[in-house]
C-alpha cells in the first residue's frame, strides 16, 4: 500500500495529499535539476488583479512552492481599477519572455475584466493551468497538453490509492470548467489511469443519491457545505472531496469539505480530508505543467512519472 494512504480500523483510509504532493514535488525537483545542468531555469509568473484575501495567499504559497523546488517565479499585481488593456499588455508581454515557461491568472479577476478573453490571451504553450480553449480542446480530444492542475491531482490521488480506474463507475459532482468537466474527460480516456464510466451531476441531477449510491468512486466539487451523506454511498466506494468551506465564526469557524466527513468515513473504503487532500495535489501539479512547459520549450527529456 502506499505511504500515502493512512490505514484506520473500521473507518475509512485517509488518501493524504500531502504525502502524495510532497512525492510530486521531489519527482519535480529532480527534473528541475536535469534542466538547469541543460542551461534551462523553468520559470513561472504570476498575475494577481484582485484585492481578494485567498487569492494573494494562494499566490504567496505558489510563490513558496516555486522557490522550495528550484523554480523561478515572478509575480505581477495590478491595481483593481487598472484598464483590462493593462491586464492583456501584461500578458503579451509574459508571452513573449523567454524567461517564463508557465503563466498563471490568479481567478477571480476584479470586476469589469473579461475573464475568458485573459485566459485566451495567454500562450497555449504557456498555459499551465490548462484553460486556454486550445487545451481545452486537446483534452477533450484525448490528445491533452496541459490537464488542469485539480483534476490532474485528482487522477494521481486515485491511483496512489490503489483505485482501478479503468471500468471503474465515477460520479462526479460538479460540472465546472476548473474541475469537474476536465476532471470527466480526463477520466474519459485512454490508459491505466483513464477509461472510466464517468457520470457528471449537478444542481440539476434528479435524484442525486440514485447515482452516488452506485458509485465506485466519488468526486464532490460542487462547493455546498457536506452535500454528500455517508447513507448516500456505496459500501467500500473511494471518496474525493475537493470541496473547501468556511463555516462558523470567530472561534468556532471551520473547514469543512463538501463531503460529511464522519459518516462518510464509516461507509467509504478511502477517503480524502479537508483540509490536506485535495489542495495540496492542486499545488503540487502546477509545478509539474510548469516543469513539463519549460522541457518543451527547451526541447530537454524530463521524468516525471
Amino acid at each position: 500500500m502506499s505511504e500515502a494512504i493512512r490505514e484506520r480500523a473500521d473507518r475509512a483510509d485517509v488518501i493524504d495529499g500531502e504525502a502524495v504532493a510532497a512525492a510530486v514535488r521531489e519527482t519535480v525537483s529532480g527534473a528541475v535539476d536535469r534542466l538547469r545542468s541543460e542551461g534551462v531555469t523553468p520559470g513561472l509568473a504570476t498575475v494577481l488583479m484582485s484585492d481578494d484575501p485567498a487569492s494573494e495567499t494562494y499566490v504567496r504559497m505558489k510563490q513558496r512552492d516555486c522557490e522550495d523546488v528550484g523554480i523561478e517565479s515572478r509575480h505581477v499585481e495590478l491595481d483593481t481599477d487598472a484598464p483590462q488593456s493593462e491586464l492583456f499588455e501584461t500578458i503579451d508581454e509574459l508571452n513573449d519572455d523567454p524567461a517564463i515557461d508557465g503563466i498563471l491568472i490568479q481567478r477571480p479577476l476584479t470586476d469589469g475584466v473579461d475573464e475568458p478573453a485573459a485566459l485566451r490571451r495567454v500562450d497555449p504553450e504557456k498555459d499551465v493551468d490548462g484553460f486556454h480553449p486550445e487545451n481545452v480542446g486537446r483534452l477533450v480530444t484525448g490528445d491533452p497538453r496541459f490537464v488542469p492542475c485539480t483534476p490532474l491531482g485528482i487522477q494521481r490521488l486515485l491511483t496512489e490509492a490503489g483505485v482501478e480506474i479503468p471500468g471503474a463507475d465515477v460520479v462526479v459532482i460538479g460540472r465546472s470548467e476548473l474541475v469537474g468537466k476536465p476532471l470527466a474527460n480526463l477520466l474519459l480516456g485512454r490508459g491505466d489511469d483513464a477509461d472510466a464510466t464517468v457520470t457528471v451531476c449537478h444542481s440539476k441531477t434528479d435524484d442525486l443519491t440514485a447515482h452516488v449510491s452506485r458509485a465506485d468512486v466519488v468526486v464532490v466539487a460542487a462547493g455546498v457545505p457536506e452535500l454528500v451523506t455517508g447513507e448516500m454511498l456505496a459500501e467500500g466506494s473511494v471518496v474525493i472531496d475537493v470541496g473547501i468551506n468556511a463555516v462558523g465564526e470567530g472561534d468556532d469557524r471551520e473547514l469543512i469539505g463538501d463531503v460529511e466527513y464522519e459518516s462518510a468515513s464509516q461507509v467509504a473504503d478511502a477517503i480524502t480530508p479537508v483540509p490536506g487532500g485535495v489542495g495540496p495535489m492542486t499545488r503540487a501539479m502546477l509545478l509539474r505543467n510548469t516543469v513539463t512547459a519549460a522541457a518543451r520549450q527547451a526541447g530537454v527529456e524530463i521524468e516525471l512519472d
